[in-house]
């Protein structure tokens, strides 16, 4: 099952006030494991950071004057996400600013069904708690030192772990075979693993009969 965590930035919190995208991060699992397959872009939004976003961010309107508009990645950004899954903490935030650029653009919606809330998912497993992504982290001893200020793809790739524990997913699952060696492609990752099975010899267990005849005769007499 193929899904995408995503992750934006933008010139300030509220559609309502005129803010727009300035970063669109996305990267893809695979059953849980990461693909090499990522979508990012910085983007000019025609419009100012307000001081706010940009002491979150970093991304100044000097920085961002020369980048892409949104209505020219926008076709290769639906493109990449299709109908999968995306996740994405605190997905209202995310969800209200990509569905006003696609409007701004006359294009459809993403629609809250194609989307998983992390913050949800954290919010019903520890009431109570704190669910930022950096508390987030902190829980699942997920290394952000790299977090020195919000980037969408590094975002994206904390989230990508966060998500993981929160689905109770650590670890890929393998089918294991009889076979002695065996290789798993996800995409372009793979995992190599081998399962073993190792027949006793004669020898080995006559002597656990041994054992276990001796050991029944000192518990029992």
């Amino acid at each position: 099952m193929k899904e995408i965590v995503l992750d934006t930035e933008t010139t300030g919190l509220s559609v309502e006030n005129g803010h727009r995208i300035i970063e669109i991060g996305c990267i893809e699992l695979d059953n849980q494991i990461l693909t090499s397959n990522r979508f990012h872009c910085y983007l000019n939004p025609q419009r100012k950071v307000s001081e706010e976003a940009f002491k979150v961010h970093g991304y100044s309107d000097e920085f961002l004057s020369d980048k892409k508009k949104f209505s020219e990645i926008a076709d290769d950004f639906l493109k990449f996400i299709g109908d999968k899954k995306l996740i994405i903490h605190n997905a209202q935030f995310d969800l209200s600013h990509l569905n006003n650029e696609l409007k701004i653009l006359g294009k459809k919606p993403i629609l809250k069904d194609q989307v998983i809330d992390t913050l949800d998912i954290a919010r019903e497993k520890f009431p109570g708690s704190q669910i930022s992504l950096d508390a987030l982290c902190k829980r699942f001893r997920v290394d952000n030192s790299k977090r020195r200020l919000h980037t969408a793809l590094i975002d994206c790739e904390l989230l990508s772990r966060v998500y993981v524990n929160l689905i109770d997913q650590k670890e890929p699952k393998l089918n294991f075979t009889e076979k002695k060696d065996e290789v798993i492609n996800s995409e372009n990752t793979v995992i190599n693993f081998c399962k073993n099975v190792i027949e006793p010899t004669v020898e080995e267990l006559k002597e656990h009969q041994n054992f276990l005849k001796k050991s029944l005769k000192k518990n029992y007499f």
